[in-house]
This record gives C-alpha cells, structure tokens and sequence, in this order.
C-alpha cells in the first residue's frame, strides 16, 4: 500500500527529491547484495570487511525507504537520517581499523574513531534537529561536529592510522589512501547540506552558490557516494590480497 501511495504522490521530474530517495535506496541495496555474495570470493580474514561494508549499505537502504515515504507525506526525515548515520558512519570508521588490523591497529584505535564519529553526529543533530531547544545555535552545533571531524581526518591522514598504513604498504596502503580521500572529499558533502538546511551565517552558502540548495539531494547523493564507494575500495583490496 506505501508503495502504491509513493507512485503516486512521487512524478519526476516534478519530484526529483523523491527520485533521489528511491534510486539511492535501490543503489544500495544493490550494492548490499553484491558485497555479501562476495564474501565467499576472498580470503577468511576479509570477510569481515564485506560484511560490514554490505551492512552499511544494507541499513543505510532500509532507512531510504522510510525517508522515500516520509518526503512523499511531506514529513520531516531528520530523524530517520540521523538514525542512519548513527549506525553506519561508525561502521565506516571500522572499516579503518579491519583493513589495518594486518599492520597492528588495535581495538583502542577502532573505539576512538567510533567515539568521534558518535560526537559528530549527536551534535550535527542536535544542531539541524533543533531538539535542545534553542540552548545552543546550529553554527555552535556545527562546530562541535567539525571538530570531531577533524580529528578523524587528521587521524587517518597524518596520525596513527596513517604511520600503520605505510607499514604496511601496498595494496593496503592504497586502499587507506582512497578511504582517506572518500573521507576528506565525500564527506565533505554534508557540511554543505548542514550548512544548507539551518539558519543563522550559514545561508551564506545560499550566496557562495548562487542558488538555494536542496538539503537532501546533497545527504543522497553523498551517502550513494561515500557509502557503495567506500565498499567498493574494501571489495578491490579483499580482491586483491585473496
């Protein structure tokens, strides 16, 4: 019955939001699938890896159908998004940790990066949600969520993580190289649709792009990027190393 009531209510191109929303969710579940049926194709100790990387795209899918019906009902999807990223951006940042266990990354270098993606996006929450009433404005928010981001990138790019990948070296060093640039690059993509979707200085976005921006098309598009793509690197380097 939902799906008939989205048919309906969702017509590109009037709807294009809505259009994201589903091919985003087909995109990943395709993906999902193809990441689990690889599983038997690689060594035992990438398993893991596809696994979480089929469980990202996985949840992250699940949680796109109810957003799809929810945009079509003109409700908000904050929440169901903030849920979303909430169990799979943590997964993501364990994807650092399994490709480097080979080199010697240890569970604390794993905590550590779900801690600070967990702080990131409560606050990100907290900031585009409005749900602390006001307490603190959405750039407070924001910047608490940048620094946590920055932490990560730092810590992949130039911190422990990054010394252990280039002890380890080549197909493993370069699979980091490209996590690494998913995360500096791709992510880069929700501040712009954090930016976009609350008030205060951040409508200076509005200026620097000329155009008002449509906050869920950037969080689509950038969750089918980051979330397939990052699959897509641990997939090459399981390939590669089995």
């Amino acid at each position: 019955m939902n799906y008939l009531i989205f048919i309906e209510t969702m017509k590109v191109p009037e709807d294009g939001t809505g259009f994201t929303f589903w091919l985003g969710a087909m995109a990943m579940m395709a993906a999902s699938v193809f990441f689990f049926l690889s599983m038997n194709n690689v060594d035992a100790k990438w398993r893991t890896s596809l696994l979480v990387s089929g469980l990202i795209t996985f949840i992250a899918a699940v949680h796109y159908m109810y957003m799809r019906d929810a945009h079509a009902a003109n409700l908000n999807t904050t929440v169901f998004r903030y849920v979303d990223w909430i169990l799979t951006v943590p997964l993501m940042c364990v994807e650092f940790y399994l490709i480097l266990k080979v080199a010697g990354a240890t569970k604390s270098d794993m905590w550590k990066l779900i801690g600070a993606s967990t702080l990131m996006l409560v606050t990100g929450f907290f900031g585009e949600s409005g749900w602390d009433n006001g307490a603190l404005s959405p750039a407070v928010w924001g910047a608490l969520s940048g620094a946590a981001y920055f932490w990560i990138a730092y810590e992949v790019w130039l911190g422990s993580l990054r010394k252990l990948a280039e002890a380890a070296g080549g197909n493993v060093l370069a699979a980091h190289k490209m996590l690494c640039w998913f995360l500096l690059v791709g992510w880069a993509i929700y501040p712009v649709g954090y930016m976009a979707g609350t008030d205060g200085w951040y409508g200076a976005t509005d200026l620097l792009f000329g155009m008002k921006l449509n906050m869920e098309v950037i969080y689509n598009i950038g969750d089918a990027v980051n979330k397939i793509g990052f699959g897509l690197v641990v997939y090459s380097l399981a390939v590669k190393e089995s």
